[in-house]
């Protein structure tokens, strides 16, 4: 197969109910491009969600990294490649370049997903989809970004908590990913995004969290650019954790 056919290409315009009081996309935004990229892409192939629920099955993020030079400006066409990296039996490797309306890069993400069961919430062999046709669209496109790392933190104490609200739940009945993301940024003052940019995002999920969960909000700062946060529910259940690197 060739390269053109493994990697899918999708438009956007940083629309203005999707910019912040900077004018630029944010990430929570970017994020949800990205994943629906994924999907695009996986559904034009003959593995997106659609066909999987229909055989009780669905895909699951488990970590996402996006590294930026510069976020798209209000109004500003933009545009996201997305391409499979590797595929192993229990999870795949997917990434991600954002380019300007010169096709330039102007970021790059990286992203793992597992395949899960709907019935018993386990993992699936991806090798068995459609007799292993997924790694046909395998392709040797590089990121230059580093992969997700391991996120570790020593917090006596959370920043907050937080209680699950309906504008949280997506329809498989848990919290959004991207919900995870806002609120992670939220832990941050407005002069914190007056005085800098977001350089490197990163986000493990973990557990799933529900409607009504109470959430405690861990951060701990490692330099005076890069944070690392965990989120964990009463009965000390981690449920995501995540790293957020500024730049001047």
């Amino acid at each position: 197969m060739s390269e053109n056919e493994s990697i899918g290409h999708y438009n956007f315009v940083a629309e203005p109910f999707h910019v912040d009081f900077t004018g630029h996309l944010t990430m929570s935004v970017l994020g949800n491009h990205l994943l629906n990229c994924a999907g695009f892409h996986s559904t034009d192939r003959g593995f997106g969600i659609g066909y999987l629920n229909e055989v009780n099955y669905t895909w699951v993020l488990s970590r996402l990294a996006v590294e930026l030079d510069e976020m798209p400006y209000q109004y500003e066409h933009f545009s996201i490649e997305t391409w499979v990296e590797n595929v192993y039996r229990l999870f795949t490797d997917r990434n991600f370049a954002i380019l300007n309306k010169e096709n330039k890069p102007i970021g790059y993400a990286r992203s793992v997903w597992a395949m899960i069961n709907l019935e018993i919430r386990k993992p699936a062999d991806l090798l068995t989809l459609h007799g292993g046709e997924i790694l046909n669209y395998v392709s040797d496109k590089k990121c230059p970004i580093e992969k997700p790392t391991r996120i570790k933190i020593d917090s006596s104490g959370p920043e907050i908590i937080y209680k699950v609200k309906y504008s949280d739940i997506d329809i498989n009945g848990h919290v959004n990913s991207i919900k995870y993301i806002e609120h992670v940024l939220d832990l941050f003052p407005i002069e914190m995004y007056k005085e800098k940019r977001i350089k490197r995002f990163e986000v493990a999920y973990i557990a799933e969290s529900y409607y009504s969960d109470t959430l405690s909000f861990y951060k701990q700062k490692i330099n005076e650019s890069e944070y690392n946060i965990e989120i964990k529910k009463v009965d000390g259940d981690v449920v995501c954790r995540s790293k957020v690197i500024f730049i001047n």
